[in-house]
């Protein structure tokens, strides 16, 4: 789950980290106050969750609060990579010295959390790094051991800049670390964490992506956002409903038990020339409510001219899902061919309740395949 810049500095500053002074406004209106508020020059920066807003046209700059209400007029409504601007963060224009780059995130290869430090940052910081591999530090943090300021200053003691400075910098980086264990982060980024005139760094800007399978340690974000950025009108209306759910661009819909089940039948349909239209695990011993939600979610995808649905019955009762399977096609306004491949627990009631409906099942998964293909 990604959090908008402005709830990431909110994190960063209860961790002691200094950001600007500044707040959110709605409208044009709030921005002009906002801004007479601050009493400075200030930035307008639209709150979607996107990175490169910069280069978007999506960050501003207001000296007063008359043109602060002029430069949001425009950005409000304004559409960034897809995504409407409905708020802006005003904040005090800072007056940067050096910028600098620090992130925490996890090195999936190494299984473990990286810290990464540079002492050139901003919106060019891939291209820096990408000419000059030498100007980005790396730490690999040792689970068991952590990241404390003793290893931020190891990282740091490379750069050419004042003690008093880098002794802020590693203490900006060991706070980002207690930040990402604490709330579970995949992310926690400041770009650019800004040198100040008087030695002090300040987060210019904050990314903070959390772990969606942890959310349930912060109920802090019980009501935030569960829609993830690039998420399809279906895949955000499946996650709201904690269906395992995934689009694919193909025309025969995948149902079953088991993610690793679901993604060897995809594979299968691939194999023998179908295309699939989406990734759909109903998870082990599913309920009635869950194979109906499926089913009707499955059928409401256009592209979908029939439906696979692939069960091996262990924990998951085949008649449970049976009843299911003829709830959600009575439910579902679109009536498409549905094949079933069925085996395993109370499998001869679960074909019984289908047989009574009309739908014949399979128990080899080749025949059912090619009974889809055909329909």
């Amino acid at each position: 789950m990604k959090l908008f810049e402005y709830e990431a500095k909110n994190i960063l500053k209860q961790y002691g980290i200094l950001i600007p002074k500044g707040y959110i406004a709605r409208s044009p209106e709030e921005a002009e106050a906002v801004a007479q508020k601050i009493g400075k020059p200030v930035a307008l920066k639209s709150q979607v969750l996107v990175s490169g807003r910069r280069l978007s046209g999506g960050i501003e700059f207001a000296d007063n609060p008359t043109e602060a209400r002029q430069v949001a007029s425009k950005l409000i409504g304004s559409t960034i990579k897809g995504h409407t601007v409905s708020s802006l963060l005003v904040e005090k224009k800072l007056d940067i010295v050096k910028r600098s780059y620090a992130s925490v995130t996890i090195d999936r290869q190494a299984k473990t959390y990286i810290v990464l430090a540079s002492h050139s940052g901003g919106i060019d910081i891939e291209e820096i790094v990408q000419n000059d591999p030498s100007s980005i530090s790396r730490y690999w943090v040792d689970p068991g051991e952590g990241f404390n300021t003793a290893d931020a200053m190891e990282m740091v003691s490379r750069f050419s800049i004042g003690e008093n400075e880098k002794s802020n910098f590693a203490s900006a980086l060991s706070t980002l670390y207690r930040v990402a264990i604490d709330y579970d982060a995949e992310l926690v980024e400041v770009n650019p964490l800004c040198q100040m005139t008087t030695g002090q760094y300040v987060a210019a800007d904050a990314r903070l992506i959390l772990d969606d399978n942890a959310l349930f340690r912060h109920p802090e974000f019980k009501y935030n956002r569960t829609e993830r950025v690039n998420d399809t009108p279906r895949e955000a209306e499946a996650r709201r409903q904690n269906l395992a759910y995934v689009d694919l661009d193909g025309d025969i819909g995948i149902i079953g038990n088991g993610a690793g089940l679901v993604m060897s039948t995809i594979d299968l349909v691939q194999f023998f020339g179908g295309r699939p239209a989406n990734f759909l695990d109903i998870g082990g011993g599913a309920q009635t409510d869950t194979i109906k939600r499926s089913v009707v979610l499955v059928m409401s995808k256009p592209e979908v001219r029939a439906v696979l649905m692939n069960i091996v019955g262990g924990i998951t009762r085949c008649d449970i899902v049976a009843q299911g399977i003829i709830e959600g096609l009575n439910d579902s306004s679109v009536k498409k061919p549905v094949v079933v491949r069925m085996m395993g627990t109370n499998e001869a009631e679960g074909v019984g309740i289908l047989y009574q409906a009309g739908i014949h099942t399979y128990r080899n998964i080749e025949e059912a395949l090619a009974e889809v293909l055909k329909l």
